[in-house]
């Protein structure tokens, strides 16, 4: 927004241009009705004149040593109130365009933090079917080894099993068999036998 500067030293002549005129006029009218009349306060004469230029000359004095001081001083403010205001504005920009960086660098670590987030969950997913799998393959192969060793455990069983029943049996067809045969059949079954490994 652009600001028109108004010039005070114009305002300044013009006013002191027309206030005499102001002053004066109505002063010269005032004594000029008293004139006719007979005698007033103020009489149009020498002493009139001399008073009009004390008067300027007054104003003079006063223009040369009060105004243009007072005119100096205010024009110094003014421009040391636009050079304020101008750096305001330009702090203002500032202090906009570093929060709106500062929104930017916001945004862009909101954004980091989600992408982090996503592949830390993907992540911990894939982890998990990881960890999933391999207890699958873990349990898979201790329920394989535990049925190949049930498996091994049985036929060690039904071996030893077999053994003792086998050496139980022997046991009792010997002592069957001592009871039962004779002289006779033990030779015979003992040459049947000797005649089955000779065969083998």
């Amino acid at each position: 927004m652009v600001r028109r500067r108004h010039n005070p030293s114009l305002r300044v002549r013009a006013v002191a241009a027309v206030l005499p005129a102001i002053l004066v006029i109505p002063v010269v009218a005032l004594a000029s009705a008293e004139g006719a009349e007979g005698g007033g306060l103020i009489e149009i004469n020498r002493s009139l004149l001399i008073q009009l230029v004390n008067f300027l000359l007054l104003l003079v004095v006063l223009y040369r040593l009060l105004y243009k001081p007072l005119v100096a001083t205010l024009a110094s403010r003014t421009a040391a109130i636009e050079q304020q205001l101008a750096e305001a504005r330009a702090a203002r920009e500032g202090a906009e365009r570093q929060v709106a960086e500062f929104e930017a660098r916001l945004q862009a670590a909101r954004a980091e933090a989600q992408a982090e987030r996503e592949r830390v969950t993907r992540e911990l997913a894939a982890l998990r079917e990881r960890l999933m799998a391999e207890a699958r393959q873990e349990a898979t192969r201790l329920v394989e080894a535990a049925h190949a060793e049930i498996g091994q455990a049985t036929r060690q069983a039904r071996t030893e099993l077999r053994a003792e029943i086998g050496a139980l049996a022997t046991e009792v067809a010997e002592h069957l068999i001592r009871k039962s045969l004779r002289d006779d059949d033990h030779q015979r079954l003992v040459r049947e036998a000797v005649a089955r490994i000779g065969s083998a």
